[in-house]
This record gives C-alpha cells, structure tokens and sequence, in this order.
C-alpha cells in the first residue's frame, strides 16, 4: 500500500485572498456563507473559450474511410427509427462546447441540469439520452436593492454576454439589467456544493454569497437520489443605511428544449418547481406566468419595471392558483421572489430551492420504469412540490452530511490542494453522466408484462391472472431484470454524453472505485448485472462497422459491452463496432472487478452469487491461448477498450490482465471452498506468467506486443492495469516488486515527463527513442482516466512524488487556468496540443482509485497477507513438480525470474 512517510509537494493551487479579500470573506463567514479554502475557483468575468475537438490525420482518415461509411448508413438507419446511434461522430450540438461549465443540481439518476460558473442553467439531461448544452437565459437569480429611497442598484446576478442577449428594445429579457461585470465575483466548487461570492457587485456596499447544495451523500441511497437543489443567499450590508434587499427567481417553466407539464415527441412529462422560504424577515411573493414577448398579459420588462418600482409582487397572485400547461414551442416563466430588510453592519440569509419531476423513463425499444425517488415521493409529476419544501426544510443537514464526509480528506496535510479539489469536482459525472436510477417496483412490474408477452406469444392465451401460474417454460426471460438483493434499485450511467452506452464495462473497470468507495450497493447490483449477463445468450444478427461482418449480438460466456443503449438490461451490447466477445480484456476485468469488490465489502452473498459467471467467464477465455501456453493471445485487430490500436499476439495490457485474473479467480475460489478449482488457476498462472515475461520484458518495461511492427516496443502506459487491481485487492504482485517499480519509472520517465515536462499526463503509447506513438489515434491521446488510474498504481507501490507529479498533469491541462477549460466536462482523451475527444466521459472518476489507494477498506488492511513464495502452497505436490519441470523449460536463457532490480534498464 502507500508508503507511510509519504509527503507530496505542498504547493498550492492557489493563495488565500487571492480571488475573494479576507475581510470579505470573514464577514460572510456564517451560516456556511464563506467559500471553504480548498475549492475550485474562476472569476464570473473569466472567458469561456471554446473547446478544440480533434481531428484525425489524413492517414487515418484514409484508413477509416470504410469503417466510416458504415457508420454514417448505420446512423441514417437508426434515425429513420426516432433512435440515436450509440456513437455519431457526425452530428455536432448547435451551441459549441466551451470552457464554462460548473457544479451540476440535484442527485443521481433522476435527470440533471448543469449550472455554469457564470450562472447559466444549462445542459440539460432530464430525458435519457437527450442533452441539450444550451443556457436558457430567462433562468436566472436578480438583484435588486434599495438605499433611502434614492439609491436604487439592480442587475441579473450573471454576466450579460450570452449572444441571445444582443437585441435592444424589446419585451423579452434583453430588457433586463445584465449590469453584472464580474471582475468582483468569483466562483468556488467543491462538488456537490458551490458558492458564488459578489463582492461589492451590483452594490458597492454589499456582499452577497450564493449557496448551491446539491443532495449527493455517500452510502445514502434515498437522498442522493432526489431531483433537486437549493440555493442559500447570505446578505451582508457593510454600508451606513439599511438596504431593502430583493431576490428574484426566474424560470421558464415552458421551452422548446424540455416542455414542462406536457409530454412532446412520446417522451414522459417533465415538471419544475420553484420555491423560497418565508419567515419573520423574508417576505415572499410570486408571479405565476410571464412572458418573452409583447404578446404575453404579463411580459418580461413588465415583470422587471415592477420589480425595480416595489421590490416584490402582488400577495394576491398566490391566489391566482399555479402557472398554467405550457405548449410545445411557447415560453412562459415564473418568479419567485423574497425581500429582506438588512440593517447598517447587519446580515440576512435568504433561501430558494428548485425542483423537478419526471417519473417516468421510457426508453425507445424497450419498457417505461419508474426513477428511484419515486420510491419516496410518488409517481405524480406534482411531486416535485413536495421536494422543494422538503429540500427547504433538510438542507443543513445535507450540507452536514457532505461535511462529515469531506473533512476528513480536505483536512489531511499530506494531499496537495489541486488533489483534494479534483477528487470530489471529478463526481460531478455521476450527476451530470446522464445517469438513471430506477425504482425496483417498476422493475418488477416489466418482469410482469415480460411475463405475460411471452405466455401470450407462446400458448395464445389470454392475459388473466391465472395464466401467470402456468407451469410454462419462459425461454429467453431474463430473470435479473428483477434482481435488486441489495435493495437500491436499478442503476444506470453512460460512458460518455458523446458515446450513448449504458455502464460500458471495459470503462467502468477504472470509474467504478468511485461507486465502490461511495454507492457501494450500486457497484454490487451492477456488477450482478453483467453476472447475469454472462449467462445470457443474445442470437440476433449484428453487422460490425470496423469490418462489415455479421455475428451474433451477444454469446454466453462473453461479458457484455455494455448493458445497451435503448432497451438496457434487455437488449444488451449497443456498441458494434467491434465484436466484442472476441475482445480479451472485457472478461479478465470481469473477473478482477468481482473479486476486488468481494474482497473490499466482505459480502459473501455477493461472492456466491456470482461465481458461476466467474466460472464461465473465465472457461470463455480459454479459447484465446491458441498454442497452450497458458497465456492469451490478441487477434491482430483492436480487440480491447483500445479499440483503434491493434494487437498482435500476446500483449502487456490484455494478457497482465489475464494473469491477474487467474489470481484472482484462485483467491475467490479458496473463499469459496472451491479449492480444485483454485489449483488449476494457480497451475495456469504459473504456466502462464513465464511466458508473458520471455516474451514481452526487456529489461526495463513490458513491450506493448509480442508481435513484429513498428509499435510492438512502444512503452504502453496501461501496461501495468492488471498489477493495479492485483494490488487494490490485497493480492500477491504478479511480477518482482523491482520489475513492476522499473516499469513503472519508464512510463513516469517517457508517457509522463517527456510530454510538456509532465503537464498534460501520460500520453497512451511513446516509443523507446522518446517520440510519441503515432500508429494511431489512441496511441497518441492522453487519456485522463488511465492516467489517473496509472498514478493510482503508482501509490500501491510506493512511488509517491511520481504519482502526484503524474495526475497533477491532468489538473493542470483540464481543471487549471492555464489549461484547456475541461473542468466539469472532463474528456476522454485529449492530443498533446489540448484537442478533445469525447467530453463528460465516464473513466475521469477513476481518480477515486487513487483515494482508494491512499485509504484501503478495512477489509484489505486486515487480510492475512499471502508472500508471493507462499503462491505454491495452493498447489498439490504432484501438480506443484509438474510446474517447476514446466518453468525450466519455459524459462528463456537472459532469466525473467528473480530480482530484475539489477539489469533493469530504467
């Protein structure tokens, strides 16, 4: 595990007062009003510049030309079906990505909004599958203020430079008072929560902080599934006169991106609610329905003339009962709006929440399910009325739940700064990864229609309960769909907003520590998922893209790609580009993800559940050692989650992953009782592990393949994944502690340091001679997740400066201010010049591996430790004389065993 004198660098990411004064800060210093120390910040005036996607050379290009043209068919075809393609290259969002994205609103699995630092609500995700970028301007927090009846300030409390609002002279919100320059204000993040700080702006004698809470706290499976937030205005008057204060909540409750109330395009209906919390100091008043247009009985510039003559609405409008339906196409909003007075010196808290509702998921080729919170709050779209008084009324204790939570890891002096921020503001993915969380009741109700379908289909009988009794074989049901032993539902997220797949496994092997550290529950009933999954067979008919051949969507034994696009849990392996069940890596991570899970809750029930699928997973494998050899071989094409770069026999990725996983499968099997099976896994791992060195090490790293081409010595810097979770899960190294240091040190040397002095993380592929890996497009990408993953691996071996050095990379190009404007939108990869692929990417959280690294569960501290010379103690002495006759003969004549300390060529 990780060394105990361990001390990074203390430098920090930025200085105290830098942003924001200490005297400011100390004076909103209650009520949680002042931004923590340790947060990610931006002035509101910063620019958002816009995001550089990659490009491909023209010889990849060439190369991909047919793969390409399959695609664009495949699209066209599924577009014909009202369907998005899993993967679509070609469509490009109206409005460009830029460098503006914040702290997402609500909990998991119910839909997401984005809020921008500048203040936009934006991006939004309440229809799986379905995400819109652009900002919905009318949605905004105002500011009005008025001083002895003479000083009058009032500006919207977001900078006015969206192009929306260009016009002049209208009634729609170009007529408000977009004043706010943001020079003065600052943003601070600290996911789930963010504080925007007005220091003097719009009134040079106030300062006003704005609170976003956001219902994220680990190991609480009913709270962190709730559709809402809340925003907490902290009001100090440093002036001499008291100040009537008002704060203004607008929201467009009907517009053309997510019609409220009534459903458009077959979707479920969508309902917002807006609220603020009255007492002896705030007053509240309303206006129900607004307009954009002089069209409107109420306009826009009549809402905000109102507002600047009285600072508050008609009491009587809230017997004007709530906003009508909106159409499909028109705008009309709401406000909410809460005045204070603050008295000269004095302070005031003012408190809004919003939330929304949309119960029902219906996915286009599959069944409609309930979101997890209706479990708490019904089914009705009204309910998001009762979320937001309830968020109103249980937000301190969110807030100290989230601190219980963080402090411990804010507060460890041995964690840089830059660290401590982008490990939480990393999770904002599973909020804003287009995440589903279902409700196990309406899991069981599909298995019951399921039901009926299939003995209707099969026996023409019809539909009466009693047919449900029937002693009738059920072909083909998937049992699992109503499989939630651990009692948290159905949990669902993407790989990516740009790759439409849910819970792509090749990529969740690096993002799911976070769930396993946080959600534990939901790590467990996804990996049953893909358990269940192995057992099934799939035998319609899929055409690959890579290479235009057909084959079947998904064969027993294989794990599954993913578990669909739009018919998850039922219609499984959305992504055909490749045939998957001739991937290597997809089965050995299986594996390895079971047992790390198994060894880090100690849930023995989870254990035998799915050891039949770990079985048949690994029986599946066998087929890839073509010679007997113990060790899998590649197939020549990209058959792993590289799935652009080619593999040539055996290779350092896929097969340190098989020789994890024969470890692993022999560690599960001894807990199990299932010692046999143990021993023919350790008498495959010994067999194996002398093969994998003789013909990849040379002498100070594993070659990316055994294979002849030019990239078959390229220094991978993934090379080492299967040694990551050996580690994580408490087992025996694969290789001599010396050996996996030496290649470890190469990849720090070479992926790390040779790019940009070690400021963009490790680039995928670098040649011995010190040059990028330009076979292909991955091998030249610096992929954010796996470095975070190689730091991680790093820490379990002691290498601690290289591991911080290593994910800093990341901070400094994605997440810093002289970096590219990734934060909050984390890609998948980028190119050593800043050029993105794949925004909002699942494997990011994988940083969450290096937390686990820096503080193992309990469980894999107080295991008994096995020494890697106790490995022969698993075997019988007969089978044991067998491998030592087998090893001689395998063992090449420049030796792989022993310590590789003293000829390794670092």
């Amino acid at each position: 595990m990780v060394s105990s004198n361990m001390f990074y660098r203390r430098k920090r990411s930025w200085r105290a007062g830098d942003l924001v004064s200490r005297s400011t800060l100390q004076l909103l210093d209650f009520d949680d009003g002042s931004p923590p120390e340790y947060a990610w910040r931006r002035k509101l005036s910063s620019h958002a510049n816009r995001l550089k996607e990659f490009n491909v050379t023209f010889r990849e290009a060439i190369k991909m030309m047919k793969l390409g043209l399959r695609l664009w068919s495949y699209i066209r075809e599924e577009a014909s079906h009202g369907r998005k393609a899993p993967i679509d290259p070609f469509t490009r969002e109206s409005d460009k990505p830029s460098a503006s994205q914040g702290v997402p609103l609500g909990g998991m699995g119910s839909g997401s909004i984005s809020r921008g630092f500048r203040g936009e609500f934006k991006h939004w995700q309440i229809i799986p599958g379905s995400c819109e970028m652009s900002p919905v301007m009318a949605n905004q927090f105002s500011i009005f203020i008025t001083r002895g009846g003479n000083k009058k300030y009032s500006s919207v409390l977001a900078p006015g430079q969206h192009d929306s609002l260009k016009k002049s002279n209208d009634d729609g919100i170009s007529s408000w008072d977009w004043k706010l320059r943001g020079d003065r204000s600052t943003y601070h993040a600290l996911f789930p929560r963010a504080w925007t700080v007005y220091d003097g702006e719009p009134d040079p004698e106030l300062k006003v902080s704005c609170r976003q809470i956001s219902p994220f706290i680990p190991h609480n499976y009913q709270e962190s599934s709730l559709p809402t937030s809340v925003f907490v205005y902290t009001i100090v008057n440093t002036g001499k006169e008291r100040a009537k204060v008002s704060l203004v909540m607008t929201w467009a409750v009907g517009f053309p991106i997510i019609p409220a109330v009534m459903t458009a395009n077959n979707n479920p209906p969508v309902t917002f609610a807006v609220a603020a919390c009255e007492n002896q100091n705030v007053n509240v008043t309303v206006l129900p329905a607004f307009g954009l247009s002089g069209e409107s009985s109420v306009t826009a510039r009549e809402m905000w003339g109102t507002l600047s003559q009285d600072g508050c609405f008609d009491r009587d409008n809230f017997s004007a009962g709530p906003s009508m339906p909106s159409l499909l196409g028109d705008t009309v909003c709401a406000a909410v709006c809460a005045s204070t007075w603050v008295e000269p010196h004095g302070r005031c808290t003012v408190v809004f929440s919003l939330a929304w509702s949309s119960p029902k998921v219906k996915f286009k080729k599959g069944n409609a399910y309930y979101r997890r919170y209706t479990k708490f709050y019904g089914t009705s779209p009204r309910s998001a009325i009762n979320l937001v008084q309830d968020s109103l009324m249980k937000y301190k204790h969110w807030e100290e739940e989230i601190d219980k939570w963080q402090r411990p890891i804010l507060h460890d002096e041995r964690f840089p700064e830059w660290y401590k921020v982008t490990l939480f503001n990393e999770l904002y993915f599973l909020v804003a990864g287009g995440t589903v969380w279902i409700d196990s009741a309406s899991l069981m109700a599909d298995a019951d229609e399921m039901m009926n379908s299939r003995l209707s289909e099969d026996n023409d009988l019809p539909l009466h309960h009693s047919s449900r009794n029937s002693a009738v074989p059920l072909i083909g049901f998937s049992p699992h769909i109503i499989d939630d032993r651990e009692n948290v539902g159905k949990f669902l997220y993407l790989e990516g907003i740009e790759y439409f797949m849910w819970c792509t496994y090749d990529v969740h092997f690096y993002a799911s520590f976070a769930l396993l550290e946080l959600f534990p529950k939901i790590e467990l009933s996804i990996q049953r998922d893909f358990a269940t999954a192995v057992l099934r067979e799939d035998k319609s008919r899929v055409r690959f893209l890579a290479d235009g051949t057909w084959g079947t969507r998904k064969v027993i034994g294989a794990v599954a790609h993913d578990l669909g696009a739009h018919d998850p849990w039922h219609e499984l392996n959305a992504y055909n580009i490749h045939d998957t069940s001739r991937w290597k890596d997809l089965n050995p991570k299986f594996v390895l993800q079971v047992y790390r899970d198994f060894a880090a809750t100690g849930d023995m029930s989870f254990g035998k559940d799915v050891w039949p699928a770990v079985c048949t997973a690994m029986e599946y494998m066998e087929q890839f050692d073509h010679d007997d050899d113990g060790m899998i071989e590649n197939d020549g094409f990209p058959d792993q989650t590289y799935d652009a770069w080619t593999v040539r026999g055996v290779s350092a990725y896929c097969g340190c992953l098989w020789l994890a996983a024969l470890q692993a499968a022999a560690a599960l099997a001894r807990t199990l009782g299932h010692h046999d099976y143990a021993e023919r896994c350790m008498l495959k791992f010994a067999k194996a592990k002398p093969v994998f060195e003789a013909k990849l090490w040379n002498g100070s790293y594993f070659n990316y393949d055994s294979g002849t081409s030019y990239n078959s010595r390229s220094i991978h810097a993934d090379q080492l994944a299967g040694q990551w979770y050996t580690a994580s899960s408490g087992l025996p190294p694969l290789f001599d502690e010396g050996r996996i240091k030496c290649t470890l040190q190469k990849i720090f040397d070479y992926n790390v340091m040779r790019v940009k002095g070690g400021r963009m993380g490790a680039v995928n592929g670098m040649h011995p001679n010190g040059k990028v890996d330009e076979t292909c497009m991955q091998s030249r990408e610096i992929w954010t997740g796996v470095t975070y993953s190689l730091a991680a691996t790093m820490l379990l071996h002691g290498m601690d400066d290289q591991a911080f050095t290593t994910a800093e990379g990341i901070f400094t190009a994605g997440w810093s201010e002289e970096g590219y404007g990734y934060w909050f939108q984390t890609p998948e990869a980028w190119t050593i010049d800043g050029h993105y692929r794949s925004l909002i990417y699942m494997r990011p959280l994988a940083i969450w591996a290096m937390q686990y690294a820096l503080s193992p569960p309990r469980t894999i501290l107080e295991a008994p430790k096995v020494n890697t010379m106790d490995r022969t103690s698993y075997i019988s002495p007969s089978t044991l004389q067998f491998l030592q006759d087998s090893v001689r003969k395998m063992t090449p004549k420049n030796s792989c065993f022993g310590s590789s300390s003293s000829n390794c060529e670092c």
